[in-house]
């Protein structure tokens, strides 16, 4: 097939921009919670699209935190950084990551998703590695920067366990030997369990251990929006595996979650929850992303249906066997915000209004018209449930007229000050965010 390149393609690209149509019916706070309002589908060829160009931060400028917050800015410059683990020294980690797909455009499809991370720079190219961020205490409030890991394959998830250190690459588990107050790792990794990785369309895969450390729980995305490219290449896919740390044996924990992106315990509980992306191309209020706990064997709907049992009709063959096992999520967030982080926060240094919930990362929709995402948000929790509407913590990332971005927020982490630390993979940042007054 012919690579939609040059001005062909450009011409191409401009057509599918403007020639769409369908702006939202809803804010995302209006289809946020338990019961959102779900629309008609509408079947678009390419989706309405609105992309703002990147233009990073500019000197001295910061996302603006809510009330009664502050940011600042821990380090910069930075290669897509994309996930951080605070070791228990209170070391951070910053995992830098770049997409593992290279493959020529050869449709036009491919062609717009290319154009939008290109331009809205969340395809930038990223270190593949780890670094390490020390603190050093003093009058300038400075942090160390270390070359931790280096020479991975598109990184996503960490997780320590005891004296092992836990990488999930876009193709396999790895695992590394793990010594306090090494400010480098210089052994091979040794895999312990392969991750699916044909196609990747959804490449990241994000990690989380047990409270026991004796299994590893993995998010792995679907290869397609709803199946287009063939079943056969879903094995294993849109779902959360569980390793045994032992043997890296694994098994399907739970199924049909296009792209569970953020996996989380809920603290008292002890339940698992994660935050997912769901599908495109049906609407700019269809589908919303969520949060949601998950049941082992639980199935979540992708690709036969949405948000419980609302078959989607493109998908082929239907399952209706599989639809009416579907469970619906507990709590949706907006259409295409694209979350990408959850993080229960367990500290008290924050205003007692944060104290108990979840902060989510939206790192921002390109299908939707207006945007939506490109913030950090809390949701309530009470007797164990998300409640209310997202209350909008960090923002400042794209411009007040959607024409400009800034950063995009991506992994959440707590520091033992229990200060929230948000990595930023557009604007090459690590943010930290404190309570106004101490």
């Amino acid at each position: 097939m012919r690579n939609y390149t040059g001005s062909f393609g450009a011409a191409l690209l401009a057509l599918l921009v403007t020639g769409c149509s369908g702006q939202a019916q809803y804010g995302t706070s209006q289809q946020a919670g338990t019961e959102p309002p779900l629309p008609k589908a509408r079947n678009f060829i390419v989706p309405p699209i609105e992309v703002p160009t990147r233009v990073g931060w500019q000197p001295g400028q910061t996302p603006v935190p809510a009330a009664g917050l502050k940011v600042e800015r821990i380090a910069s410059g930075l290669q897509h950084p994309r996930q951080l683990l605070v070791l228990p020294n209170q070391d951070v980690l910053v995992v830098e990551s770049n997409s593992p797909n290279t493959q020529a455009v050869t449709t036009p499809k491919q062609l717009v998703a290319s154009w939008v991370e290109a331009r809205a720079g969340k395809g930038a190219a990223g270190g593949n590695r780890i670094l390490l961020l020390r603190h050093v205490p003093g009058p300038h409030d400075e942090w160390e920067r270390h070359l931790f890991i280096d020479h991975l394959h598109s990184p996503f998830g960490i997780q320590l366990i005891g004296d092992t250190l836990y990488v999930a690459d876009t193709d396999a588990l790895l695992k590394f030997p793990y010594v306090a107050g090494a400010t480098a790792i210089t052994a091979p990794g040794v895999q312990l369990a392969d991750l699916p990785d044909t196609v990747n369309h959804h490449w990241t895969k994000s990690l989380l251990a047990s409270p026991d450390g004796r299994h590893l729980y993995v998010g792995v995305g679907s290869n397609s929006n709803v199946g287009e490219n063939g079943l056969e290449v879903e094995y294993r896919r849109a779902t959360v595996l569980e390793v045994d740390t032992a043997t890296g044996a694994s098994r399907i924990y739970a199924s049909g979650v296009r792209n569970p992106t953020g996996l989380q315990w809920q603290p008292g509980t002890g339940r698992l929850w994660a935050v997912a992306n769901e599908r495109d191309e049906i609407g700019a209020d269809l589908v919303p992303d969520y949060l949601t706990s998950l049941q082992d064997g639980g199935f979540y709907g992708w690709p036969y249906s949405y948000y419980g049992q609302h078959v989607d009709t493109r998908v082929r063959p239907q399952r209706p066997d599989l639809v009416a096992k579907a469970i619906a999520p507990d709590y949706a967030i907006g259409s295409h915000v694209a979350p990408l982080g959850l993080w229960f926060y367990t500290g008290s240094s924050l205003p007692a209004a944060y104290q108990g919930g979840a902060f989510i990362s939206e790192h921002g929709s390109w299908d939707r018209s207006p945007l939506s995402g490109y913030a950090v948000v809390f949701i309530r929790f009470e007797h164990g449930q998300p409640i209310g509407k997202p209350q909008t913590v960090l923002s400042g990332f794209v411009s007040p007229d959607l024409k400009q971005l800034h950063g995009a927020p991506v992994g959440l982490a707590q520091d033992g000050t229990g200060a929230l630390l948000v990595a930023d993979d557009v604007g090459n940042s690590v943010w930290r965010v404190t309570a106004a007054t101490p």
